[in-house]
Parts: C-alpha cells; structure tokens; sequence
C-alpha cells in the first residue's frame, strides 16, 4: 500500500503563490487516483482537485480552476498541487489522498491519506 508525505505549507500573502508536495512511498501514485483535499477551522473537508490514474488527467473544483495545478513527477514519485491566486478563503490544512478504486470527489472514497499541511493566506 503507499504512504502520502505532504510538504510545502506555510504562510503566504494574499495573491502569492505555494506548491504543496505529496511524496509517496511503497507503491507508485500513477498506480491511484491522487486528490487534494483541504478543511478550514470549523468546516467539513473539501474537494480541490484530482489527478487521473497514470497521471493522465486532471479535474478541479470551481474554487481553484485556474488557480490551482496538479502534477506528478514519477522520477520523484511525487504529486504536487501548484496554487497560485491565493485569497484568504484558501487558508486551510491540505492533504492529499490516494484510491485505489473510483477517487471523485468524495473523500470517502479515498482509502490513503497524508497527514495535511498547513496553508496560511493573509490579506
């Protein structure tokens, strides 16, 4: 099974821009289909975007589109969500999460987690 590693949070003026990083280890992430998630203080944890098995596509929420870009590096075997744009209301701990079988959406449908990393936007 993988093991997710993000990377990469921090503090960010409003405007500025972030890449998060999400190493996996013990299987290969062309092998799942790889989301991004992130939860706000006090909300429920949302979608921000996936990458298709074998890196073969991506699909964001409405949020993000055109903000925000996820790529794979399978030298490194490793995912990344480029954010760029950033407002206040993307202040949230971002995880990233693999499936093994239909991935969407739903983070119920993601069966390995990362342990999430912090992103702060000031305005």
């Amino acid at each position: 099974q993988v093991q997710l590693v993000e990377s990469g949070g921090g503090l960010v003026q409003a405007g500025g821009s972030l890449r998060l990083s999400c190493a996996a280890s013990g299987r290969t992430f062309t092998s799942y289909i790889m989301g991004w998630f992130r939860q706000a203080p006090g909300k429920e944890r949302e979608f921000v975007g996936i990458m298709y098995r074998g890196g073969i596509g991506t699909y964001y929420a409405d949020s993000v589109k055109g903000r925000f870009t996820i790529s794979g590096d399978n030298a490194k075997n490793t995912v990344y969500l480029q954010m760029s744009s950033l407002k206040p209301e993307d202040t949230a701990v971002y995880y990233c999460a693999a499936s093994r079988t239909v991935g969407g959406t739903s983070q119920y449908n993601y069966g390995y987690w990362g342990q999430g990393t912090q992103v702060t936007v000031s305005s």
